[in-house]
């Protein structure tokens, strides 16, 4: 039977990433990975992340990737000089360094191609996966695209939402929180990997949907 996983945000951590889907994960072709967005910034290892996801693809392994408010930093750092100075504020600057580059313009199409293919959300089965949450208070929460990549609170509406669950990211938490969100609408799966120095964070964190357990990656970068 194919399994289902979606992995949380990685940030650069390419070494950590790299563990958790051959060590722990021991990824198959038949399996369905879902990445749920922010690859780049803070980390060294940038580039790495988004190598590994593409020779995955070449081999025939199935990665879907969602969109993060990382990348659509990126993205938006090429219309001001404001935005780009946010970017790099923000973690833009170990990107750029890692790509070899000193503009988000200046990156190769291969890459610039990854980007723009990222979805802000992707719905599979009972599944919704996007990267930071939905917003219910508005009446078309899949148009809102500023809330699929910033949303820090997810207020669930059960009638709308129905028997579906709401797998993203996007707000760095404890692997006791993580844990502790069996039966919940809405899972948050950001284990803070790229922040190894914080002892309750550091975590790249797996869901198995398939058979409902985490799998974690401790960060190795």
């Amino acid at each position: 039977m194919a399994r289902v996983f979606a992995i949380g945000d990685i940030h650069g951590c390419s070494n950590t990433f790299k563990k958790l889907l051959l060590d722990k994960i021991k990824i198959q072709k038949s399996d369905k990975i879902y990445c749920i967005g922010d690859y780049i910034d803070r980390g060294n290892d940038s580039k790495g992340v988004i190598d590994f996801i593409l020779k995955l693809r070449k081999k025939g392994y199935h990665i879907h990737t969602l969109r993060g408010n990382h990348e659509q930093l990126m993205f938006d750092s090429v219309k001001s000089e404001k935005n780009f100075k946010h970017w790099v504020k923000n973690g833009g600057d170990t990107t750029l360094k890692s790509f070899r580059i000193s503009s988000y313009d200046k990156m190769k199409p291969v890459y610039k191609n990854f980007f723009k293919r990222t979805k802000f959300f992707i719905k599979s089965g009972k599944f919704i996966f996007v990267h930071a949450g939905l917003n219910f208070q508005t009446a078309f929460p899949f148009e809102d695209k500023y809330s699929m990549l910033w949303l820090r609170e997810i207020h669930i509406d059960k009638q709308r939402l129905g028997n579906r669950f709401i797998i993203h990211g996007h707000t760095p938490r404890p692997m006791e929180f993580i844990i502790n969100q069996q039966g919940k609408s809405a899972v948050n799966i950001d284990g803070g990997c790229v922040f190894k120095n914080n002892v309750a964070l550091g975590n790249l964190v797996a869901l198995n949907i398939t058979e409902g357990r985490f799998i974690v990656a401790r960060n190795e970068d």
